[in-house]
């Protein structure tokens, strides 16, 4: 297997999940706003809630998943629209993919979001101080990886960016990878993700990879979600451990049980199931909470 066969497999996942959807009519729209140099790939869309109409409210930027190869705004439409009826301002992105792109193309996307965002946040009525962060599988990886950043200056300067003047309330860490071990230890999975990102000397980045080493009492309370069938589920624990040892609040939430096969990795982006509306609402009251 390689990244090409987890495009395919994935697309062809995320084709069922989502045939039929659409635009829901209580959900406006702003598509295809260019946040950086590299076109199509340095994409935005934001979702409001019609109802609100020009009101300033709360934001979510949305970091998608897809093992640092795969995915895009358009796979995350649905799920980003389904948080704004909950009443926020979504940011739906899409960044550069490896291999075509490997690292940090993608940590590079990312803080040109935030960075986008911290000058036009006020023409799409988000309210800076009420700034929330969600992602799942790598997008949870690269969240989280993003939140240290933001918090611990001797992490960020470990890559050549300016960090934009942003503070997160909160984040929801959903089914991510959060720690990355040396190559020696990796499985065959990991060469199709992992090595396609990191690329042939992949041991060379693991001082940036090692997000955990960098959670300091500063970063943002989490919402830490994983699933019963969620191939990365061992790695959220780990991660809750930390946050509680720097003083962090943080939720641990491992949704569904033995027996329902349906409550895999990232269950939470179907918007046909209940419990993927149940947690996605716990998240948002989680984000709430915290202004």
């Amino acid at each position: 297997m390689d990244y090409r066969d987890i495009r395919r497999m994935f697309k062809a996942g995320d084709d069922v999940r989502d045939a039929g959807l659409t635009t829901p009519a209580d959900v406006v729209r702003f598509d295809d706003i260019c946040y950086g140099p590299h076109g199509k790939e340095n994409s935005l869309d934001v979702y409001r809630p019609r109802a609100a109409g020009e009101k300033p409210l709360p934001a979510i930027v949305s970091v998608h998943g897809g093992g640092w190869v795969y995915g895009d705004k358009e796979r995350y439409q649905y799920y980003c629209m389904d948080l704004a009826r909950r009443g926020f301002a979504v940011v739906n992105f899409t960044y550069r993919l490896a291999p075509e792109h490997p690292f940090p193309a993608a940590v590079e996307d990312t803080n040109a979001v935030f960075t986008w965002l911290a000058a036009h946040a006020g023409e799409y009525g988000m309210d800076m101080d009420r700034l929330f962060m969600v992602g799942d599988s790598a997008g949870g990886q690269l969240a989280c990886q993003y939140a240290a950043m933001v918090t611990d200056p001797a992490y960020a300067a470990l890559f050549d960016l300016k960090i934009p003047p942003v503070r997160f309330r909160a984040v929801a860490l959903n089914c991510g990878q959060y720690r990355v071990r040396p190559e020696r230890e990796w499985d065959q999975s990991s060469y199709a993700t992992l090595g396609a990102y990191l690329g042939p000397d992949p041991d060379r980045y693991l001082p940036q990879m090692d997000t955990l080493s960098h959670i300091t009492p500063a970063f943002p309370p989490a919402y830490v979600m994983t699933s019963w069938y969620d191939f990365l589920r061992d790695q959220a624990g780990p991660l809750c451990e930390k946050l509680r040892e720097q003083g962090v609040p943080c939720v641990y939430k491992c949704w569904g049980e033995e027996g329902q096969e349906h409550m895999g990795h990232v269950f939470h982006l179907n918007m046909r199931l209940k419990e993927a509306d149940a947690c996605n609402q716990e998240e948002c009251d989680f984000f709430l909470r915290q202004v």
